[in-house]
């Protein structure tokens, strides 16, 4: 469907051709649906399918007919709440709207004052949030447009108890919109739906939409002590003009990045215990293409956007089979296409299985040949002796390598196994996934 088909405003149209937006895609056409006309919606949507341009949307119109209203857009981080700010910076800024980004991790003075002046519309975390609204700042009575955005990742973060707060004083079901986007509308973003929002429609993607069809995915089997040199010679081989790079765990990100620099390639690394101001200056220069490679942890890089990123490594298979999604989801954006390249060593193999099963299918397998492990010439400055909470944690506090080399994966065998090929690489796959004449992965019912 195109955009001009929809009953918008002639402004607010202008404002999506500025963008560059002519159709809509699948979500956006499937929400807009229900939420032009006023209702409620729980959509499951994965990152990079245009999901904030639906909501952005769906407030612009309302406030556009009244400008009376105010919207509220709660975010799971700092970094999600400011990538929402500039999509709605560059799809809003002739509509005269007023809009900030509320957070944590920064001072208060230019955010109160922001407040004071006036906004109508708040994105914001629900620490911050609930701090502002204490101090009387932020008088939620007046929101009656509510946008909760990943949150699966909100509850995670075990934030439901906020959301619980910031929803009582806000209008009653009844007398606000209100939008949740997740995803997967698991057991407790329907039950959230049902309590807090008024007759929502349910808009789920089929699994088959789950990941985004313009990314390539290969998927190699490699030891873990032959990672690095695989990871030098796809880089190499691919040479790709930006690429983001996933550890498990902090310890792993920084050291990764150190030894992508000793080997010539220009990397840094984002982390969760990085101040905010490091964290936003390492974001900004990324975007801005001043080093190519970025190293991150999972909730570091929870909603990093990156115009034009061209590749993604799972340098470990991500624990939550959730999060391979949102992993692959930083490209292959906005019609572009991308490459998401994993690595499955015997520290993380058995987490391949549920993400495969999750997204309904068997990533392609690409065999390791010698020819493309490259020489690692980096030098380890660390002490041979790290503290194991330094090197055992996840951004999340969570011990990594749930099996360690013996672990059990979900077929009752051990994630670990013996080599193939010549070049050594690649640990092999659990036997219910082995790698030659495996049977097709059966999606989640």
């Amino acid at each position: 469907m195109r955009f001009e088909e929809l009953n918008l405003d002639s402004r607010l149209l202008r404002a999506i051709a500025d963008r560059g937006y002519t159709e809509t895609t699948d979500v956006q056409s499937r929400t807009l649906a229900v939420t032009l006309p006023g209702g409620d919606a729980a959509v499951q949507s994965q990152t990079g399918t245009g999901k904030t341009a639906a909501f952005l949307i769906t407030i612009f119109s309302r406030l556009l007919q009244d400008g009376r209203n105010k919207a509220l857009i709660i975010a799971p981080t700092r970094e999600l709440a400011i990538q929402i700010e500039g999509e709605t910076e560059a799809l809003g800024r002739n509509l005269g709207l007023r809009y900030g980004a509320f957070y944590g991790g920064v001072g208060y003075d230019r955010q109160e004052a922001l407040l004071r002046k006036g906004v109508d519309i708040v994105i914001g975390t629900p620490g911050r949030l609930i701090d502002f609204e204490e101090k009387g700042l932020l008088k939620l009575g007046e929101y009656k447009i509510l946008i909760i955005d990943e949150a699966d990742r909100l509850f995670d973060m075990g934030f439901l108890p906020d959301l619980k707060r910031l929803f009582k004083k806000m209008p009653a079901p009844g007398a606000r919109q209100s939008l949740l986007f997740s995803a997967t509308l698991n057991r407790v973003s329907r039950q959230i739906a049902m309590l807090y929002m008024n007759l929502p429609e349910f808009i789920e993607l089929t699994p088959d939409q789950v990941t985004v069809e313009a990314i390539t995915q290969e998927l190699y089997q490699v030891k873990s002590h032959l990672k690095l040199n695989l990871l030098l010679g796809i880089l190499k081989a691919e040479a790709p003009k930006n690429a983001l790079i996933f550890t498990n765990m902090r310890y792993s990100a920084a050291r990764l990045a150190r030894k992508l620099s000793q080997n010539g390639l220009r990397a840094q690394y984002l982390t969760g215990d990085l101040a905010q101001s490091q964290r936003m200056r390492v974001m900004d220069d990324f975007s801005e293409g001043k080093f190519p490679i970025l190293v991150a942890t999972d909730v570091a890089a929870r909603g990093l956007h990156i115009d034009g990123l061209e590749m993604v490594v799972n340098y470990d298979l991500p624990q939550d089979h959730e999060n391979y999604v949102h992993r692959i989801g930083r490209t292959g954006r906005a019609g572009l296409t991308g490459k998401a390249v994993s690595l499955a060593c015997e520290k993380f193999s058995e987490n391949l299985y549920p993400i495969e099963r999750y997204i309904g299918m068997t990533i392609p397998e690409k065999k390791a040949t010698a020819a493309l492990f490259a020489t690692d010439r980096s030098i380890e400055f660390e002490s041979k002796s790290p503290s194991r909470d330094a090197r055992g944690r996840d951004d999340r506090g969570n011990r990594g390598g749930q099996g360690g080399r013996g672990g059990r994966s979900n077929s009752g065998r051990s994630g670990s196994g013996r080599g193939q090929g010549s070049s050594g690489g690649g640990s092999r796959r659990p036997v219910h996934n082995a790698p030659y004449g495996r049977p097709a992965v059966q999606p989640l019912a």
